[in-house]
């Protein structure tokens, strides 16, 4: 697949396939006619997502129920993915958890977790899909990072730290690989309306929606950019947040977040 654009008859492995982000972008590739895994911890809404899909356009969809928070969990995703005999062309590395609070108040028996779904399971997948790309001359590998990658979030701090990492790791791996034939980039939604985020505001005013962040997504495989921000708005506040001086942006953000944790 060395033109990335290139979807149909590839197939698409999606992580957090079952609502919100990651099931946009298994309409959205499966129309563009790309086979799927899902994978996801609900079965159920899994396979409904996958039988409307494979009703709509006649292709291969699997499901997966695997909670990837869990230890060994990347090996055991592409064990599967080896025993259905498929070759992974398209990654979307989606799933990730979200908690809006006091750091003071989390679980410290969640903290695991939380870094090996947000952290370390997305490095895994990268690292696993990466060299089979390459022995194929194509591929892609999206990294879902957002917009709190590019400063820090006072009462988000576990998601927007892990973010700054999948950012940060996702563009390495992007200039080890422009030559290479396999487009890897992060993509950086703001404040989008999910399951997630249900009940949640933002800042910014009315949130994007999935299928416009999906959009954005495969809009940009055909430009050359490590990282997209979805939505012009996000990319302006993300690209100016990371130059202003430290006290400001955390200032700024803590009054935000404060006004945020308040109304949830």
């Amino acid at each position: 697949m060395h033109d990335p654009t290139l979807i149909a008859g590839r197939t698409a492995l999606v992580t957090g396939a079952s609502t919100g982000i990651g099931a946009e972008f298994a309409r959205q590739l499966a129309a563009r006619g790309a086979h799927l895994i899902l994978v996801a911890r609900s079965l159920d809404k899994l396979d409904a997502l996958a039988a409307d899909l494979r009703a709509k356009h006649q292709l291969d969809v699997f499901t997966m129920q695997l909670d990837l928070s869990t230890p060994n969990a990347s090996a055991r995703l592409f064990q599967r993915v080896s025993d259905l005999g498929r070759s992974v062309d398209f990654l979307v590395n989606n799933a990730g958890f979200s908690s809006l609070g006091p750091t003071a108040e989390l679980d410290p028996d969640q903290v695991p977790g939380i870094v090996n779904l947000n952290v370390e399971v997305i490095m895994e997948n990268t690292v696993r899909a990466l060299p089979p790309m390459i022995a194929r001359g194509g591929g892609v590998i999206i990294n879902i990072a957002g917009t709190g990658a590019f400063q820090p979030g006072p009462y988000m701090a576990a998601r927007t730290a892990s973010a700054a990492f999948i950012l940060s790791f996702t563009q390495a791996v992007h200039a080890e690989n422009t030559d290479r034939g396999v487009r890897v980039f992060a993509l950086c939604p703001g404040p989008t309306a999910t399951p997630m985020t249900s009940g949640q505001t933002s800042p910014l005013g009315k949130m994007r929606t999935p299928d416009q962040v999906v959009a954005t997504a495969l809009k940009a495989l055909g430009n050359r950019k490590a990282s997209v921000v979805d939505g012009r708005l996000n990319n302006l506040v993300a690209r100016i947040g990371s130059r202003l001086p430290e006290p400001l942006v955390l200032a700024m953000a803590t009054r935000i977040m404060k006004r945020t944790t308040a109304a949830h």
